[in-house]
């Protein structure tokens, strides 16, 4: 599905035309020209046009299929149009906070190549974060026989505040400024167009692709890590909101003047359910025995440790009181709560299910289903990935003539 950042309704009709064309290709695998012409609605001539220019580009090319006739010998093979996924290579990156994973892909979205490279600081300057992603991309290249100047394109994930139609970062806990145009740094570093993006929203184009959300039309995805996020996806496209900022479920309000969040405000929802709440939390109450993570806050909680107990609770409190106000402003299909944590269960128990109810407008119908999907980095690259697809098919799609015949 084509972002917000460049729809069709922002391109000539030309080009509006080529794209669709192109993610009806990428969406149900090999098809004929007649098939695409019937599904999009549109005349056989129209996708002739197109399907000619997206050869000339290299993004699709015509294998030999099936014939349809129920006679082998009579029946003329049929000519398909699919992706050329050896035509182009994009890198997915997930920015956390210990490690920077990469993931190289073809233009199907096949993994040619997975990465993780370490990091020393979990916040530095945009300079030095640009750097570091260009030695991670190398090391990624090296494992195959692709350069860094191969690559089309390269999406990177980052948590926080962030305009991606700008490449404008407003804050993340990632950097130690605020305010970043990174428009200028890629430029200076990275051979190819690069583009940034909010992790969670990378998430649900993962979950949309390749996840819980296939299939879906409207659903929410809540990142829960170091810190809590939502990609929100409406009628099939990803919404973020006029500055790249309109999904900060984490930065929510549920306590007045309450507990200190990282990005500097109080009573952030994550204030109280991200890793790092947990963890000050515990730390706080009981200095001689700090925990690492919050898989530590769990065991403790189930050796029958009565503070361990009370900080998963209020945290799966406030966590039920903020997705009950997701339920009431998007009266969503589903809610997949995502992240790599391997233990939820503080925030989908039973108590937290009735806070939940309590809080959600009273109609006669069953909550939306709230599921669970723990992945790693992997997925978050992934999403990074297909974004980065999607970018470069229409920086691909835009460098063709329009008075192509």
């Amino acid at each position: 599905m084509l972002s917000n950042k460049d729809s069709p309704v922002s391109l000539d009709q030309r080009n509006a035309t080529r794209l669709r064309v192109l993610e009806h290709i990428r969406t149900r695998g090999a098809t004929s020209r007649i098939d695409i012409a019937t599904a999009l609605n549109t005349s056989p001539a129209t996708v002739t046009a197109a399907t000619a220019d997206l050869i000339s580009a290299g993004l699709i090319k015509e294998v030999v299929g099936e014939s349809k006739s129920k006679s082998a010998k009579r029946g003329r093979p049929r000519v398909l149009l699919q992706l050329d996924g050896s035509s182009y290579f994009v890198a997915g990156l997930k920015i956390a906070r210990q490690v920077i994973s990469v993931l190289l892909v073809d233009f199907e979205g096949k993994e040619v190549s997975l990465h993780t490279h370490s990091l020393n600081k979990t916040s530095m300057s945009p300079r030095d974060l640009v750097k570091t992603i260009y030695t991670a991309l190398e090391q990624a290249c090296s494992r195959t026989e692709i350069t860094i100047g191969d690559l089309s394109g390269v999406s990177i994930g980052i948590a926080g505040l962030v305009d991606a139609k700008r490449n404008f970062v407003h804050w993340s806990s990632s950097l130690t400024e605020r305010n970043v145009d990174f428009s200028r740094l890629f430029k200076e570093y990275i051979p190819c167009p690069a583009f940034i993006e909010n992790d969670a929203n990378l998430v649900a184009k993962a979950e949309q692709l390749f996840g819980l959300g296939i299939g879906l039309r409207n659903f929410l995805v809540v990142t829960i890590e170091h810190g809590v996020g939502l990609g929100i996806v409406l009628d099939g496209k990803l919404y973020r909101g006029e500055r790249g900022c309109g999904a900060e479920f984490g930065h929510a309000k549920v306590q007045l003047d309450g507990a200190l969040c990282q990005c500097g405000q109080r009573g952030c929802l994550e204030a109280y359910v991200g890793d790092y709440a947990l963890i000050r939390e515990m730390t706080v109450a009981t200095q001689d025995r700090k925990p690492e993570t919050v898989s530590d806050i769990h065991e403790r909680a189930n050796s029958g440790e009565q503070m361990a107990i009370s900080v998963l609770n209020r945290a799966g409190q406030m966590f039920g009181l903020g997705i009950s106000n997701l339920i009431n402003l998007f009266d969503p299909e589903c809610i997949i709560l995502s992240g790599a944590q391997m233990s939820f269960e503080h925030l989908c128990s039973d108590e937290v299910m009735d806070r939940i109810q309590s809080g959600v407008a009273n109609v006669d119908a069953p909550l939306p289903d709230i599921k669970v999907h723990h992945w790693g980095d992997l997925m978050w690259a992934k999403g990074a990935a297909a974004y980065g697809i999607e970018q470069v098919s229409i920086l691909k799609v835009k460098e063709l003539p329009t008075n192509a015949a």
